[in-house]
């Protein structure tokens, strides 16, 4: 006989924007459930960086829910186990010529009028901030608040916080209805049983908003990222080129790479970050990896000698406007969303995970809703290239 619970809400996702709609949802006094198909963080998660970035994000309701969620890792790192490792190391962008510099000032014009600190860094002070770059650059931006997390133990310590009941290595079969309304979802194992169900199920979102009898165009985007040898202390920042803020604002399903390049606490360099949309192939690009190399080495010289011990990919969950769906679905009562935030999910989940929990008890939101309601793209929108392997 499967096993029955009462619940306030079900998360489906264990990764970071799970872990945090739990945490939220359970600070304000619901009891949830998470279940996910895999462990903690074993989707996009997993295979991300960390990043936490204002600077790659124009005026907007993205850089609105940035600025928030900057806010809330703050206050999260002050109380979340050291494991996490929050960083505020800030971040760098770099110009090549002066027609690129002319082009990032107008940028961090309107980004500051939203409240991003953007510091204007000519050719000769570059590098005070970064002393390894490469010579030759016109000049960039400093942006003090990026900052970077340990994305699976942000995910984990998350989670573990929240205190939410949590059910690993059960893949939702059937989001259950009655009527029209959602009233929870099944796995091989159990039923849950909650007035509301929320879909944090990454690049699986999709498939999860059709089993809801729904729909929402959740496509992958394939990413690589470089771990190099530890090293000592060679890269101060999260340092990237300009081409950057291009490649994460396009649609394209090219292959598109530009370097970005951080230390880490324990010394590695990561090196990313590539996108392309090839479906759910997880085979290895030899020219997607040849490319960040060359792009870091490009950046920082010193890099050229050092071993690359391993590389590691994933697929971002991404929307065809580049906007994450976040709240309830009304499409379906009892539905509520919380994906498609390609590659900034882990900067964005503390700001998802508020909205969430406002929408699920019915207190003020945070930030206006409209920006992010899940049945904007309208029904019959292009669902998933290929199927999850």
């Amino acid at each position: 006989m499967l096993k029955r619970h009462s619940l306030d809400a079900v998360i489906i996702g264990a990764g970071v924007v799970g872990a945090a709609c739990a945490y939220y949802a359970a600070r304000a006094g619901l009891s949830v459930a998470v279940v996910d198909r895999g462990p903690v963080a074993g989707g996009t998660t997993g295979a991300g960086e960390g990043n936490l970035l204002v600077s790659d994000k124009e005026a907007g309701p993205e850089l609105d829910l940035a600025l928030l969620s900057t806010r809330l890792w703050t206050e999260l790192a002050a109380v979340l186990p050291p494991e996490v490792e929050y960083e505020p190391k800030g971040g760098l962008v770099v110009a090549p010529d002066e027609a690129t510099v002319k082009a990032l000032r107008a940028f961090a014009e309107g980004q500051r009028a939203a409240g991003v600190d953007a510091v204007e860094v000519p050719a000769h002070a570059l590098h005070d901030l970064e002393p390894h770059l490469a010579p030759g650059l016109a000049g960039g931006f400093h942006y003090p608040q990026d900052a970077q997390v340990q994305p699976a133990q942000a995910a984990a310590r998350l989670l573990a916080a929240s205190g939410a009941e949590t059910h690993l290595g059960e893949e939702v079969t059937e989001v259950l209805l009655d009527g029209d309304a959602v009233r929870g979802v099944r796995t091989p194992r159990r039923e849950l049983l909650a007035p509301a169900v929320v879909n944090a199920a990454g690049t699986w979102g999709g498939h999860i908003a059709s089993l809801a009898g729904t729909d929402l165009p959740v496509l992958p985007r394939r990413g690589f990222v470089l771990v190099t040898e530890p090293l000592p202390r060679v890269v101060r920042h999260k340092v990237y080129a300009a081409d950057y803020i291009a490649d994460v604002a396009s649609g394209s399903a090219a292959l598109q790479s530009s370097a970005v390049v951080e230390g880490t606490p324990s010394g590695p360099v990561l090196i990313g970050a590539t996108r392309e949309r090839v479906g759910f192939d997880r085979s290895l690009s030899t020219e997607a990896l040849r490319r960040l190399a060359a792009q870091a080495a490009a950046l920082f010289p010193v890099l050229s000698d050092v071993r690359v011990l391993r590389t590691y990919h994933g697929f971002r969950p991404y929307l065809p406007d580049h906007l994450p769906a976040i709240g309830p679905d009304p499409r379906r009562p009892g539905l509520l969303h919380a994906c498609g935030h390609e590659g900034a999910g882990i900067g964005l989940a503390p700001a998802t995970g508020l909205m969430i929990a406002a929408a699920l008890t019915g207190t003020e939101l945070p930030l206006p809703a409209h920006p992010f309601r899940p049945d904007r793209f309208g029904t019959g929108a292009a669902g998933a290239e290929g199927g999850p392997a």
